[in-house]
């Protein structure tokens, strides 16, 4: 008899055909993958445990040490959630903006929360794990989501792959948002060597100033981070209402409850259905649950 432990826990999530988003007439069909059901919940989950792993293979984490990070959210409960498990400490800032859910959960996970000022957003939170770690760099371990290559390529070696073989190959486009961009560009790079005829585009919401949590405008990534726009094939923007309505519109269509960013990526998706051949295969990705938005107004 074997359990499975939670590093195992994470990936292989299934691959949902969105029959009411596609354009049958002509063949088009858009996939996303269900990251909203990874064991913690969220896309997030890939990153962090590679990062985690990572740190614990080459020392840096230790139990002597607590893990900290700045977080929207999803990679908080991400760490907290893989930390429990395996008996290490948590120490995370965010911005006192998001949601209750999110917060109640990583501290139900027995992670210290750090609320730090909702007008500096998550540029503040990051900046204050900087000056924590500066001050004590000896008592933490700081993965630092936006710098650490752990976070692309989890998606490179687990998300892209996953894709490929669930679409038996075929997917011609790919879409997903940019935070940290670990995502898109992990799942970018590597679809691309797969087949250089994949196209891969960045959703990106239409302003700096938004509510698509967990998602950056094109302006305001992380500049010292892995993003790199030169391998995209172009930007779809998408305004904080229309991710709203579809994210309403996939939980009363297909019966997925997920949150803002998924509706996002499927809102960009259905934009490039317009656009593209005949036949396309559009891939894109669900990040989280609907059930961490539950007190703001998507449900509202």
């Amino acid at each position: 008899m074997r359990g499975t432990d939670i590093f195992s826990a994470v990936g292989n999530t299934p691959l949902f055909e969105l029959k009411s988003f596609g354009i049958p007439e002509r063949g088009i069909r858009i996939f996303a993958k269900g990251e909203f059901l990874n064991v913690s919940g969220s896309v997030k989950d890939r990153a962090a445990s590679a990062m985690i792993r990572d740190g614990i293979e080459r020392g840096l984490l230790t139990k002597k040490k607590t893990l900290t990070d700045a977080t929207s959210g999803n990679t908080g409960i991400a760490y907290a959630a893989v930390c429990a498990a395996l008996g290490y400490r948590v120490k995370l800032y965010m911005p006192q903006n998001v949601t209750a859910e999110r917060q109640k959960y990583m501290r139900a996970l027995g992670a210290e929360v750090i609320l730090t000022s909702a007008m500096e957003g998550i540029d503040g939170a990051y900046g204050a794990v900087l000056d924590a770690v500066g001050r004590s760099p000896e008592s933490y371990f700081f993965p630092d989501q936006y710098t650490n290559d752990q976070n692309w390529l989890a998606h490179y070696r687990g998300t892209a792959d996953e894709i490929i073989s669930q679409t038996d190959g075929k997917i011609t486009h790919f879409v997903a948002g940019t935070g940290t961009s670990g995502t898109f560009m992990g799942c970018t790079r590597r679809l691309k060597e797969f087949s250089p005829a994949v196209k891969c585009f960045n959703m990106t919401p239409d302003s700096p100033f938004h509510g698509i949590e967990g998602v950056k405008h094109c302006t305001c990534l992380t500049r010292n981070g892995f993003f790199d726009e030169s391998i995209s094939d172009g930007r779809i923007e998408v305004t904080t209402e229309e991710a709203y309505k579809t994210a309403r519109l996939i939980a009363s269509q297909e019966g997925l409850f997920v949150g803002i960013s998924s509706g996002a990526n499927v809102t960009a998706a259905a934009k490039l259905a317009g656009t593209v051949p005949d036949g396309s295969v559009i891939v894109t990705v669900l990040c989280d649950s609907g059930c961490r938005y539950l007190s703001g107004r998507l449900w509202g």
